[in-house]
């Protein structure tokens, strides 16, 4: 397993465990911590170290879930959990940080990241408390907050997720150690191409992705957009009306453009004998700026799977098979990388 630094003292596996599902919750349903277990003492068994999650992911039970598969092995992962726009005033930030540190049983952090850009707009989508609409927490309080947290050692490395590129230029204005962000980036999901890649490059900024399969749309799984269950498809590259009442961005979406996609994965795939997963992850880890893909793993066969592919190189004429075929997605969609607001009301700019 390939190990990228992103930060001082911080080195992860290419491929890290996105761990929104575990704790279970009603988006993602049941996960049986011994399940978790497996997968994560599985992964540290294969070289993967890097555990993505969340105090927002099921309400902080999945800080709890990988606490407790993490149980004696501490010194073997490198951890990184995020905090709330919504929670980003510098004592709640920080407070939020303790409740983080005792959900995960572990007195640091490796990385600790800004959930999405703190805007009015965007912190909106993270609470209901008028009074946190009318007064939201601002950048300065709260990268004052992620500073000294690293100075008193409750995290190594300061991140953020979401975040474009005048957001990226704010933050490093007021933290210069920002070491990393982290962005969704797959087939169909290729807006951080123009802008925020070169700039995350031009900066030193490591770069970690995350939906390398878009939800399991990218797995060969569904052959029809009618298929993709709504909670699946109220992401802008579907119409507005396929979210089933989650979607937000009333648009028409990109359905001709994917299904074509989908067409194309399957042909390739059965070509070189894999999975349209296999085939998907692989194209993420064949762009070089990415430090870190994050796959979310069920059980221990998904992860297996997931290894698998991260070992794959593609040759260049399929990796421009699928840029071609997808080009026509990137184009419908645009560079705008807010993948679930409308074009002109994006969190991310």
């Amino acid at each position: 397993m390939q190990i990228r630094e992103i930060a001082k003292d911080v080195k992860i596996s290419r491929l890290g465990m996105g761990c929104w599902s575990f704790g279970g919750g009603e988006y993602w349903g049941e996960q049986n911590q011994k399940d978790v277990d497996i997968v994560v003492h599985k992964a540290l068994d294969n070289g993967v170290n890097f555990f993505d999650t969340a105090r927002m992911y099921n309400d902080g039970e999945s800080e709890k879930s990988l606490g407790l598969a993490l149980k004696n092995k501490r010194n073997q992962a490198i951890i990184c959990s995020k905090v709330s726009p919504a929670k980003a005033y510098y004592k709640t930030l920080k407070e939020e940080c303790e409740i983080s540190l005792k959900n995960l049983s572990t007195d640091y952090i490796d990385i600790y990241m800004m959930h999405w850009p703190i805007n009015p707009f965007g912190v909106k989508h993270f609470t209901d408390d008028p009074e946190i609409i009318k007064n939201p927490p601002t950048a300065e309080e709260a990268f004052r907050a992620l500073s000294d947290l690293k100075k008193e050692g409750k995290i190594k490395a300061v991140g953020v997720s979401n975040y474009g590129v005048t957001q990226m230029r704010e933050a490093l204005e007021l933290c210069p150690e920002l070491s990393v962000n982290e962005m969704t980036y797959n087939i169909i999901s290729r807006a951080i191409e123009s802008e925020i890649l070169p700039f995350c490059k031009e900066k030193n900024i490591s770069v970690i992705t995350s939906m390398s399969l878009m939800q399991g749309v990218l797995t060969g799984r569904y052959t029809k957009i009618e298929d993709i269950p709504p909670h699946q498809a109220h992401s802008r590259h579907f119409r507005n009306e396929r979210g089933a009442g989650t979607s937000r961005h009333y648009e028409n979406g990109a359905e001709e453009e994917i299904t074509e996609v989908l067409k194309t994965l399957d042909e390739v795939s059965k070509d070189l004998n894999i999975s349209v997963a296999q085939l998907s992850i692989a194209w993420v880890f064949a762009n070089k700026q990415v430090d870190c893909a994050l796959l979310g793993s069920r059980n221990q066969a998904e992860l297996l799977e997931n290894i698998q592919a991260a070992e794959i190189v593609l040759a260049p004429d399929i990796a421009e098979k699928i840029n071609k075929i997808s080009l026509p997605v990137l184009k419908k969609l645009g560079d705008n990388a807010d993948y679930y607001e409308n074009t002109k009301n994006s969190r991310i700019y």
